[in-house]
């Protein structure tokens, strides 16, 4: 199993961010299974990537073949309205993401007791 994080540019049109969207799944799709997506929203990044501070963060989950990553990357890599993105395998056995704002909270370290 894959994790694509993909970053996509808050000022583009959403026209934009649904069609880079779409294409993703159409490409996981042609050869293998998504499994999970969620769509984390807008939010500030760690730090400043080609004059932008923050990005739209999407989490898609998926199994597939060497050839859908390689399509995945080539796609990526010239889309308009693409900040970043990056896949990466998971090992096996891995824990699904946890939907924000559901996490429970740290256990407390123990000289905090």
């Amino acid at each position: 199993m894959y994790d694509l994080m993909l970053l996509l540019d808050p000022q583009a049109e959403d026209a934009q961010r649904e069609k880079v969207m779409s294409d993703v799944e159409r490409l996981i799709d042609d050869g293998g299974e998504i499994v999970q997506k969620h769509d984390f929203g807008a939010r500030n990044m760690a730090y400043e990537v080609r004059h932008k501070r923050d990005a739209h963060y999407h989490l898609v989950q998926f199994q597939g073949p060497r050839e859908v990553i390689e399509s995945l990357d080539r796609q990526l890599h010239i889309s308009d309205g693409v900040v970043r993105y990056r896949i990466i395998k998971l090992p096996p056995g891995a824990p699904t993401p946890t939907p924000l704002g559901t996490a429970s909270p740290p256990a407390p370290l123990a000289d905090e007791r």
